[in-house]
């Protein structure tokens, strides 16, 4: 699984599209300065990766989700379109200083950093994240950086050593629901292995740490089923929440069962700060890392 924003994008192959879902093509005066940018300092957006609806929109903006320790991941799940493959615990040390590079050039209040799944790593790759994280805070002490973390294998030594200097937002997808996880999900993910993670991060971070997490709609959940996953999520202290389309990246992917009306992302939404969530983006382009700085300003202001 390449962490959360595992939700793909439009990849080609899904036929007609409802009319509530668009895909725009990258434009904006900031789209080619962004490109460049991270082409030049040679890093990788899960914007690319994993086929991301807003690419147009966040690039636009001078904003983007850096993905870090590789393009390839250790795990396949069967609604992500980031490769597959076994490193053997190859990693770039050079890359949390051009990481924080990149966010000093850019100017950015608000970064977001993800990984894919290195579980060729004894620690998931916890060391590099939070060198990273340490890194950025040196290079732009004025940034608020979220970071959207895998399970790490499990491990929690690897999230207590990732969280020593935490990042403001610590996220980690839940994905789907209990009955779908394992059909979707490589078998080394696991529903309640995610509970776990958001939990404990809960427990090591504590009121400072804002935690947050995202459910991906048309997989063939049931209501019931969204409901109890919200009732878990809140349980396990997640304080955000995003709500997005699945989209399959191709044909050898899951299949979509069921294309979800803006209607019932709005419902959703509603239901979700109901049961107590400080921040919620819910809609058929939503991912996990979209309008990140809103929604972490609507949790710091619940707490002021």
């Amino acid at each position: 699984m390449a962490t959360a924003e595992a939700m793909a994008g439009s990849p080609p192959g899904l036929g007609r599209l409802p009319d509530w879902i668009r895909i725009r093509p990258p434009q904006g005066p900031r789209y080619p300065e962004v490109r460049g940018l991270l082409e030049g300092l040679r890093l990788e957006t899960v914007c690319r990766e994993a086929h991301c609806p807003n690419l147009p929109e966040c690039w636009s903006a001078g904003t983007a989700t850096l993905m870090l320790l590789g393009t390839d991941c250790t795990r396949r799940c069967g609604f992500c379109a980031v490769t597959t493959r076994w490193p053997r615990g190859v990693v770039d040390v050079s890359e949390p200083e051009r990481v924080a590079t990149a966010v000093e050039k850019w100017g950015l209040r608000y970064v977001v950093l993800t990984q894919v799944c290195r579980d060729d790593l004894p620690d998931g790759g916890a060391s590099v994240l939070r060198e990273t994280v340490e890194r950025i805070r040196a290079a732009a002490p004025a940034t608020k950086v979220e970071l959207l973390s895998g399970d790490l294998g499990g491990s929690e030594e690897a999230l207590r050593d990732l969280l020593v200097h935490p990042p403001n937002v610590f996220a980690h997808n839940i994905e789907t629901v209990r009955s779908v996880s394992p059909h979707v999900r490589d078998p080394r993910a696991s529903y309640d292995r995610s509970l776990r993670v958001l939990r404990h991060a809960r427990s090591v971070g504590g009121d400072r740490l804002v935690t947050k997490s995202s459910i991906m709609l048309g997989l063939g959940e049931e209501p019931a089923e969204v409901e109890s996953t919200l009732r878990d999520l809140r349980a396990a202290g997640v304080d955000l929440l995003t709500f997005g389309q699945y989209l399959s990246p191709g044909a050898h992917h899951r299949p979509v069962a069921r294309f979800v009306p803006p209607s019932e992302f709005a419902s959703w939404k509603e239901r979700a700060l109901e049961l107590g969530f400080a921040g919620v983006e819910s809609g058929p382009l939503v991912r996990s890392s979209y309008h990140a700085e809103e929604l972490f300003d609507r949790a710091a202001a619940r707490r002021t």
